[in-house]
């Protein structure tokens, strides 16, 4: 494999066309101007638009250029903390309603996909969350029992012996199929977002970066590299790609980068060997690794943290590729056609945030799984604007938090992936000896 061969573009854009033509003149006054043409500002733009609201999205590059068409295409129920630590913080009730917005989200986007007639490749495929380790196995089944039993999550065991009905590995000791959750194509997905935003009457311009925001009079004034912008209300929609426009939100998501890649075109029976069902798939290692075939089962993407440190998609290739033929051996050897990366957002506390801030809308740290928390959160973003009710979410009114010292630059991030990744490997190497 020569990595020059290699096209350092998602495999997703190959498949989306020609962009529709957007605007290049802005609106100079508009009641809603939204900051990122990503799920998020997409999704606030449909809802606001359709609501009657003059609409403008504004994007630093080209609308969808970030993770919204980056990402692995899984679709799960969002919420990292479990119930019983939010009952900690929170008390029971607000828990609850917390833990909720993450089935609210998965629920949302199916509905959504089959009401607006979607074309973006959208399966209800289930995943296979599998354990590195057989102590994790053992967790694994005991937290799925409880989710099962307190929030109705629906899921069924696969002990190790069975492993290979779900998923082409010996390298795992068993897992937990979450089947409820569900695959998409994200380039298309997004295409599909901006579609409607145009349709609805929605303005979108990529290409022109927001270089301030400040109130003026009941409103504010936005300059923008194309010159300013005067707007009722703001929503700011950059997740991972958060900046100094907004530092009191920049100094509460942390940007991580997510690296992927495609192999070449494989042979159908290899695909049905590897992923039986069709599922997406994931491992309980604290440095997560997430894979599936692609929509037309003739590729392997698989994706993961690779360095502790930022590092290029080229960079990153060769190693995920080496973890790929771990878990996959059949696979050495294979070529591989794409590498790419994007930029998710964590929080602090492992929750989505979505509110207002000094009069500014926001919804953002999706914590790596926002492919449906992402346009929901917008969509709700959308209505508050408009001043319904139904726009408040179990997120709103939550605590945001940050860490002192922190501007935006994860400075702490290499140590403790370095760290994370170690403890994994450690682990394996451990499993695999006793086993």
């Amino acid at each position: 494999m020569r990595l020059s061969d290699i096209r350092q573009s998602p495999y997703w854009h190959d498949h989306i066309g020609t962009p529709p033509a957007l605007a290049t003149d802005l609106a100079r006054k508009v009641d809603v101007l939204i900051v990122g043409a990503g799920y998020t500002g997409l999704s606030a733009a449909i809802v606001t638009a359709r609501g009657g609201r003059s609409t403008l999205v504004l994007d630093a590059e080209d609308p969808g250029y970030g993770c919204s068409s980056r990402n692995g295409g899984q679709i799960s129920t969002s919420v990292k903390p479990s119930l019983e630590k939010l009952t900690e913080k929170f008390g029971a009730e607000r828990a609850r309603g917390i833990r909720g917005e993450g089935a609210n989200a998965l629920k949302w986007i199916g509905e959504f996909v089959a009401s607006e007639g979607l074309d973006c490749d959208f399966r209800r495929v289930g995943r296979f969350h599998a354990a590195h380790t057989p102590q994790h196995y053992e967790t694994l089944v005991r937290d799925a029992e409880k989710l099962q039993r307190q929030e109705g999550i629906p899921s069924f065991v696969v002990p190790r012996s069975e492993q290979r009905s779900q998923l082409g590995t010996d390298t795992y000791f068993g897992g937990v199929v979450f089947s409820a959750h569900c695959s998409i194509h994200p380039g298309k997905f997004h295409r599909e977002l901006l579609r409607l935003a145009l349709g609805a009457g929605a303005q979108v311009v990529g290409r022109c970066r927001v270089t301030g925001i400040g109130r003026a009079g009941a409103g504010f004034r936005v300059e923008t590299e194309k010159g300013p912008v005067e707007a009722r209300n703001v929503i700011v929609a950059t997740n991972g790609y958060t900046t100094a426009l907004t530092p009191w939100l920049r100094r509460r998501v942390i940007p991580i980068g997510s690296y992927i890649i495609a192999t070449e075109e494989l042979p159908e029976a290899t695909i049905d060997e590897l992923f039986p069902g069709d599922r997406i798939a994931s491992d309980t290692c604290k440095v997560v690794y997430y894979y599936r075939a692609s929509p037309d089962r003739r590729r392997v993407l698989f994706g993961g943290r690779v360095s502790a440190s930022e590092t290029t998609a080229l960079a990153g290739a060769e190693r995920l590729r080496q973890d790929m033929c771990r878990i996959f051996p059949e696979l050495e050897g294979v070529g591989l056609s794409h590498a790419w990366s994007g930029t998710v957002a964590y929080s602090f506390d492992e929750l989505a945030h979505t509110g207002v801030h000094d009069g500014i809308h926001y919804a953002m740290g999706y914590c790596g799984s926002g492919v449906s928390m992402a346009p929901y959160l917008g969509m709700r973003a959308g209505q508050k604007v408009l001043g319904l009710a139904e726009g408040i979410t179990g997120f709103d009114g939550l605590p945001f938090p940050t860490r002192p010292l922190y501007r935006g630059k994860p400075w702490f991030l290499p140590a403790a992936v370095a760290w994370y990744r170690w403890n994994d490997q450690r682990q394996f190497r451990k499993a695999l000896r006793m086993d």
